[in-house]
């Protein structure tokens, strides 16, 4: 279970940054209240896998969701810049992620 706190908070992680970005500096209401919200479930799910769960894999693991999911989604749907370079980067981030789970980094 707390896997999957960890999942759905990386989940939301990724709807806190795209939040940002649509936040415009905190300048539109929507965005920026959605920003808070997302990030207060993120943490707050993060926080509650943490009772069960080795802080540094669970972190990167977080991480991970967000940054790739926060990549793809901007290549996918915001007009980044997308490059073979780019997309390899991503999968290094998912393999790295997944090496530290098989290296053991899980509940305790």
């Amino acid at each position: 279970m707390a896997w999957v706190l960890v999942i759905v908070a990386g989940l939301f992680e990724v709807a806190m940054a795209l939040s940002l970005k649509a936040s415009r500096g905190f300048t539109q209401v929507l965005p920026s209240i959605g920003f808070a919200v997302f990030a207060a479930v993120s943490f707050g799910l993060l926080s509650l896998a943490l009772n069960r769960l080795d802080v540094g894999t669970a972190y990167a693991v977080w991480v991970g969701i967000g940054a790739v999911g926060t990549a793809a989604l901007g290549m996918l749907f915001m007009g980044d810049q997308v490059s073979v370079a780019r997309i390899a980067a991503l999968a290094l981030i998912v393999a790295g992620v997944v090496g530290l789970n098989l290296a053991g980094g899980g509940a305790h």
